[in-house]
């Protein structure tokens, strides 16, 4: 997926409520009037970022590509969790819900439980023979 396609994908998510007040792809979230409510939170499970910025990956490793960029207090749909790239104590990365991208754990406070991808897409090798005799 292009940059310019990444972009108005997560504008899409944005304008569904996906990443509600996320900032993502370097977009300004939206103002709040006096007279508008901020946007409601997402469905659990959700997180809410901690870090200044956070950058959202292509695949779980900060060794893959930028493709966003998640501003302190944006709430974020979240799919699933995998094992990935240990990042400053966490070992867990959250799927975005909704697209094929990935934050750290480590900078998202996660509201509700979050599944791991392995039990929430299971295939055929999750509990094969082959899988669980299997080394590594």
């Amino acid at each position: 997926m292009t940059a310019v396609s990444y972009t108005a994908r997560a504008a899409a998510l944005v304008a569904a409520g996906l990443l509600a007040g996320s900032g993502v792809a370097a977009a300004a979230p939206a103002a709040h009037s006096a007279d508008t409510a901020p946007a409601a939170a997402p469905a659990k499970p959700y997180g809410v970022v901690t870090a200044s910025s956070l950058n959202i990956r292509q695949y779980p490793s900060t060794d893959s590509s930028a493709k966003g960029v998640l501003k302190k207090g944006a709430q974020v749909g979240l799919d699933c969790k995998v094992h990935a790239q240990y990042v400053s104590g966490n070992t867990y990365w959250y799927k975005l819900r909704g697209i094929e991208r990935w934050v750290s754990a480590r900078w998202v406070d996660n509201i509700g439980s979050v599944p791991l991808c392995k039990d929430k897409f299971p295939t055929r090798m999750n509990h094969s023979d082959a899988s669980r005799n299997a080394m590594g």
